[in-house]
């Protein structure tokens, strides 16, 4: 079950959703409306290795926004803190942006209970654009789980940047 924007709004307001800083106008019939955070990593490899490091270079996007060109993955963060204890939260892209050819969390789009921080964004595009901090890019979900709940404590549950990956959970056979 989904929550509606008006029940979003309500466990807000109870403490049991985090979005920080909340905006009444970004609430739609079933989700809430998330911005862009002040800043961009990309990765500086050409080419990735998934068990080794990932160096990053750190973009802050100016006032006048950064134009994301094809053939990259940037990594972004939401502007707000989103979470719960209670609900599962769910973060996707706009459609205005998809028909622009902008796609966010294509792989990633499904929270964990009890993670509560600014989430990392995969942004890609099929053209050059200009986004902009503080723009909304996405919209975030949230969920009633059903069985046990078992809040999420690994490495990401208080992240608030997008950095280098944890250590390798993997090992090369």
């Amino acid at each position: 079950m989904i929550l509606t924007g008006p029940a979003i709004t309500a466990e807000q307001q109870r403490g049991r959703i985090v979005i920080d800083p909340f905006t009444p106008d970004l609430v739609n019939p079933n989700s809430v409306n998330y911005r862009l955070g002040a800043t961009l990593r990309l990765h500086r490899s050409t080419v990735i290795d998934p068990l080794g490091d990932h160096p990053t270079e750190e973009i802050v996007i100016p006032k006048d926004g950064v134009v994301l060109r094809p053939g990259r993955v940037y990594l972004g963060t939401t502007l707000e803190r989103i979470g719960s204890d209670h609900y599962v939260p769910s973060l996707i892209g706009r459609s205005s942006l998809g028909r622009l050819g902008v796609f966010l969390q294509v792989s990633a789009d499904l929270g964990n209970l009890g993670a509560i921080h600014r989430w990392t964004l995969e942004l890609v595009v099929v053209q050059p654009i200009r986004l902009y901090a503080g723009m909304v890019v996405g919209q975030v979900s949230f969920w009633v789980p059903d069985g046990a709940i078992h809040p999420y404590v690994g490495h990401f549950g208080g992240f608030s940047t997008a950095v280098t990956p944890p250590p390798r959970l993997l090992t090369a056979s």
